[in-house]
């Protein structure tokens, strides 16, 4: 069995679901006791989140490649960035380590087109709704992605951080 990377901490509530469901998919294809072989670096997302609020993406790309490499250094054969948003470096991740970074918008394109479905909405932060960084990858697997109006992109970017990463 390989070992799982996860760069986590982004918020802790969204990496349980990850660590949670990567366990759960992994007994049901193995059965018994079985679960995942992974290694987790969780960052601080209150720094996460003042650099992104800032715009700082060059700090928070260190702060990415750094938890890669580390995980890398630890023996992981693969890595996953537990939220949506930091994809916004995954490129450059991939181009410091060796080992794959899995790509959270590939996978998603994949089990869209698996479904035969080709228009899509996509929920997230401003920076996952508004940029191309995953918007764009998705449209490049042929799907038609629809993001909300202006204030209804406030108004799920504002539950994002103001009330899903306390747990609410």
């Amino acid at each position: 069995m390989k070992t799982i990377g996860l760069i986590g901490g982004m918020s802790w509530e969204s990496s349980l679901e990850y660590y949670r469901i990567i366990n759960e998919e992994t007994k049901k294809r193995l059965g018994g006791t079985h679960s995942a072989r992974s290694i987790m670096i969780s960052v601080n997302f209150d720094e996460i989140e003042s650099l992104q609020n800032t715009g700082d993406w060059d700090a928070l790309t260190t702060i990415m490649i750094d938890s890669a490499k580390n995980l890398e250094k630890a023996g992981a054969d693969c890595i996953v960035i537990c939220t949506n948003t930091m994809h916004k470096m995954a490129e450059d991740v991939q181009n410091e380590v060796e080992i794959p970074l899995i790509h959270i918008a590939d996978a998603t394109a994949k089990a869209i087109k698996k479904a035969n479905i080709s228009d899509i909405g996509l929920l997230g932060t401003r920076y996952t709704m508004e940029q191309e960084f995953y918007k764009g990858r998705l449209q490049n697997h042929n799907l038609n992605v629809i993001i909300p109006d202006d204030d209804d992109r406030g108004v799920v970017h504002d539950v994002i951080y103001n009330e899903l990463v306390l747990g609410e």
